[in-house]
């Protein structure tokens, strides 16, 4: 029993966050990225969108208006996922996953889906209708931040495909030259 305080490591240790083990947290940076800011345009614009959509009267002959609203309220969940993803730093703890080709393939997707639904949504806007009565204010008003969430997702895959050729997260040449970050 007198021998015990001897055999006792007391040394302490530190835990290396060199394998990816960052903490989850809000980046902030993200916030202030060209990205991070597309993704909050695309996300108030899309919730306006399907929200003038779902609160305009649709009558028969308006079938097209199914087609508007599932785009983009999957795609506006789907954003959401993907903002939280990239909000609390949750890509570092998935090193494995191509973040910079799914973001670039996501906001293609995304771009030429709503491109269907801008086009469908603007069409169904009646211009011999009155102006200024509920059924043409929520149609004229979802096709424009139609456009605009569009036009959003097409900078945003502009952004991940000059990203994507620029190198920065090119996972080939990040280990080829040592420079791996995961």
């Amino acid at each position: 029993m007198a021998d015990f305080p001897d055999k006792v490591n007391t040394q302490t240790s530190t835990r290396s966050n060199a394998n990816g083990n960052f903490p989850i947290g809000i980046d902030s940076y993200f916030l202030k990225s060209s990205f991070g800011i597309l993704m909050i345009v695309e996300l108030v614009f899309g919730l306006l969108v399907w929200a003038l959509v779902s609160g305009s009267n649709i009558s028969t002959g308006d079938e097209a208006f199914g087609w508007v609203i599932f785009v983009a309220i999957f795609l506006w969940i789907l954003t959401i996922i993907l903002f939280l993803f990239y909000l609390l730093n949750l890509t570092s703890k998935l090193p494995k996953v191509p973040w910079v080709h799914m973001r670039l393939y996501y906001n293609l997707v995304a771009t030429i889906l709503y491109l269907t639904a801008f086009i469908t949504n603007a069409s169904s806007v009646d211009p011999t209708s009155i102006r200024g009565t509920y059924k043409y204010n929520n149609r004229a008003a979802s096709a424009f931040f139609a456009g605009v969430v569009m036009i959003a997702y097409g900078i945003s895959t502009l952004l991940a495909f000059l990203s994507l050729r620029g190198g920065r997260d090119n996972a080939a040449t990040s280990q080829a030259t040592g420079q791996n970050s995961a």
